[in-house]
């Protein structure tokens, strides 16, 4: 992959700089790989760089320089930024209480041609693409390649939305770094999304490309637009898909984050709470790019397997997609992650069918209880289990567990066991000591329980597991709080509980300014907790 770095216009950002500050960046070494120039009143002008930042000159600007500046600019928009006509370079201001420019951000905009044969193959599929990335990665610059891209080597009819003329350039004439994409202006930002519909509405786009969707309405207006038949291709403010997801604004760009209330046997099915966040639809974007660095990309080429996976609490490692030495294109697929669910567990078992040996294998193991130990060695566990011939597979990750065998001071210890342990209902059997006859004897009592009870996938256990964890409790509490009742704006009703447990429920409910009620009769009686 040959890229070719477009520079041929700095000289007129270069032109509007004080005389003192041309010279200093006259030379083509002070001007390779420039990101921007610094301009505050009554400090030393700075240029930075990818690695550093250099002081220009010794002088502090005056007020004068700053003023000359201002009169060879266009008119400054809504959003306080300007630029030079036909280019692609950003002039941003700060401004003063009384609304004088006191500042100026001089950000060098360049074309960088050939930097998406990277994604190509996505845009040979028509599918709408998502950016992300920290500022100053490179997004601005791959939208526009890839109208680009889309326009001339495709073939399409591409419309860029340009709020701050920052993806085609200042001036009515949009800057040749998008070939023949058309532009379409935006007098105001706050009416982005009505020139998002307005587009579409009256020029009959395949492409629509938009730079940075901030707002609630924009992201309305997206999935209006891909409900439409077009294609989608945008950056939006976050690093990752993580940030999305917290995002209440942006999150309808991957489908939307709704609560849903679980009945007792699909939680207990799913070792979850009953109130879980989930997906509330189909994703805007059906592709989404973090973009680390110009050569290296991480692409989530199903967002809606994405968003599943990390809504249920599981890892996601993107496909990697890096730009070697040589110009080529690197792709590394993830490894599958395996999810240590008890249902996707037999699925795997069943896939094995037609080896029979595979399958007797599987179904041995789905007979044997998993357990793991908490402060009680393994060779003792496995000598109690060997000398009484017990059906029990001692295991390492509390994920693959059924249940949790603990001495009592160690449990204390492992927060993150016993806080595990809660979220996926795993029962926890408390010892006194990590002696043979102890354990010998809770197995004993455990394997008796299994026995009478294997219709049932949860025991309630009597001495060794309390019924009334308070500190489950009021995890559950504090996670609806922080991920739904809060940022989602919606009630939660909590698992039924004690009464003494709803009180402490109620008490950090309002420790969060927020309201609840108690409702149900008897057992059944739980706290239902209300939005701001």
């Amino acid at each position: 992959m040959k890229t070719e770095l477009i520079t041929d216009d700095l000289n007129e950002l270069l032109e509007l700089l004080p005389r003192r500050i041309q010279n200093i960046l006259s030379t083509p070494k002070e001007c390779e790989n420039l990101i921007e120039i610094i301009l505050d009143l009554g400090r030393i002008p700075e240029a930075r760089y990818p690695n550093k930042v250099i002081t220009l000159g010794d002088q502090n600007l005056n007020r004068e320089e700053i003023q000359a500046m201002v009169n060879h600019l266009g008119k400054f928009g809504g959003d306080n930024r300007a630029g030079i006509e036909r280019t692609l370079h950003r002039i941003s201001a700060i401004r003063n209480r009384q609304g004088e420019i006191i500042g100026l951000t001089c950000r060098v905009g360049r074309a960088v041609f050939g930097t998406v044969e990277i994604i190509r193959d996505l845009l040979n599929q028509g599918k709408s693409i998502l950016l992300m990335g920290r500022p100053g990665v490179g997004k601005t610059t791959a939208l526009r390649e890839i109208a680009r891209v889309l326009a001339d080597e495709l073939n399409k009819r591409v419309v860029i939305i340009d709020t701050s003329n920052e993806i085609a350039g200042d001036g009515d004439i949009p800057h040749p770094a998008i070939g023949k994409a058309r532009r379409m202006q935006v007098s105001k930002p706050e009416k982005q999304h009505q020139v998002m519909i307005e587009a579409v509405e009256n020029h009959m786009p395949e492409v629509i490309v938009i730079d940075e969707i901030g707002t609630e309405l924009e992201a309305n207006a997206a999935r209006t637009i891909a409900e439409r038949g077009v294609q989608l291709v945008a950056t939006a403010h976050g690093n990752s898909m993580e940030n999305l997801i917290k995002n209440p604004t942006l999150s309808d760009l991957i489908g939307g984050i709704q609560s849903v209330t679980l009945g007792d046997e699909e939680a207990r099915r799913r070792k979850s709470q009953k109130t879980v966040l989930e997906r509330a639809s189909d994703p805007t974007f059906s592709v989404a790019i973090e973009i680390n660095n110009q050569k290296s990309w991480s692409v989530h080429t199903d967002v809606s397997k994405t968003v599943d996976l990390l809504l249920r609490g599981h890892k996601v490692i993107p496909q990697q997609r890096k730009v070697e030495e040589n110009g080529s294109v690197k792709l590394i697929e993830p490894k599958q992650t395996t999810v240590t669910t008890e249902n996707t567990l037999k699925q795997e078992f069943l896939s094995a069918e037609k080896n029979k040996s595979i399958k007797a294998d599987s179904n041995r193991k789905d007979s044997l209880i998993k357990i793991i130990g908490c402060g009680i060695p393994k060779q003792l566990l496995e000598e109690v289990t060997r000398r009484n011939s017990w059906g029990i597979l001692w295991v390492e990750d509390i994920n693959n567990a059924n249940f949790v065998i603990s001495v009592r001071k160690s449990l204390g210890k492992e927060q993150n066991i016993r806080r595990k342990a809660k979220e996926l209902l795993i029962p926890i059997i408390v010892i006194k000591s990590a002696s043979f006859r102890q354990v010998e004897r809770s197995l004993e009592r455990l394997i008796q329980r299994q026995a009478e009870s294997s219709h049932k996938t949860q025991l309630q256990l009597t001495k060794e597991l309390d019924p009334e964890d308070s500190l489950a409790a009021m995890e559950e509490c504090r996670l609806a709080l922080e991920q739904v009742v809060v940022p989602l704006g919606r009630p939660v009703e909590l698992l039924p509980r004690s009464k003494r447990i709803i009180d402490m429920q109620a008490e950090l409910v309002t420790r969060y300014r927020l309201r609840s009620d108690v409702f149900g009769q008897a057992n059944q009686q739980h706290l239902r907790v209300y939005p701001p």
